[in-house]
């Protein structure tokens, strides 16, 4: 899945922007996660396991210089094989979100980790991508909420933890104006609970505890058996 337009992106104010906030959410989010396997899925042209304490890191992608180059919907990893899954932008830009997401179930061991990165279409990031017809990264992108997503992992058993939004200020294409709004990022929730135009998602795969189911077995009362005395042998007189 390449994502068109999305390196010019990654260049510009607006990109360098969202990366910054992600990139030290993220951070945050995996610092005591632990475990033997970490891997990012998507967008290879940024680290985002460079803090985790796992020491197998791997990056997989459907293009790009990653570790792996594998279709996200069909992942070549072995079940309950992960500790943690960083999916940074690619709900939103893929033509079947759900399969990716019971992929990543599959793959991820039992109580692992999951860190999801998307636009908020409930946010002024989510109105120009309503409105704005040049089909350039990231407006062209079918935005999911965290409702949504949220509904989708509860159903694969997930259990959603922290969320964090992030950007709340207007999706400037010049630097100046990004850092003039900047103030917005502090007092967008504290004032009026402005929404933002990214936000982190962190879930947990739950597993339910086997029950051992023995057989029904009814107690009856076994009644006593009458003992009877052994017949000892007569000697017999040499």
């Amino acid at each position: 899945m390449s994502i068109p337009g999305l390196e010019d992106w990654l260049d510009t104010a607006q990109g360098r922007y969202v990366m910054a906030w992600e990139s030290a959410s993220v951070d945050n989010a995996i610092a005591d996660v632990f475990g033997f396997n970490a891997l990012q899925l998507g967008l290879p042209q940024r680290d985002f396991l460079h803090a985790s304490r796992i020491p197998l890191r791997q990056t997989a992608s459907e293009s790009g210089a990653a570790d792996v180059l594998c279709e996200l919907t069909a992942l070549p990893f072995a079940a309950n094989s992960a500790d943690l899954v960083v999916l940074p932008h690619v709900l939103e830009f893929a033509g079947d979100p759900h399969q990716i997401l019971r992929d990543i179930e599959r793959i991820l061991i039992p109580e692992g980790h999951l860190i999801i990165l998307g636009f908020s279409p409930i946010s002024l990031w989510g109105l120009r991508n309503r409105f704005d017809r040049s089909g350039s990264f990231p407006w062209h992108g079918t935005y999911l909420s965290l409702t949504r997503v949220k509904d989708w992992l509860k159903l694969l058993g997930f259990a959603v933890g922290q969320t964090v939004p992030g950007c709340r200020v207007p999706p400037c294409d010049q630097e100046v104006w990004l850092q003039r709004w900047h103030f917005m990022e502090r007092a967008g929730g504290r004032w009026w609970g402005f929404p933002g135009g990214v936000y982190l998602l962190h879930a947990i795969k739950r597993t339910h505890a086997m029950r051992l189911i023995t057989p029904n077995w009814r107690k009856q009362a076994v009644g006593s058996k009458a003992l009877r005395p052994v017949a000892q042998k007569e000697g017999h007189g040499g």
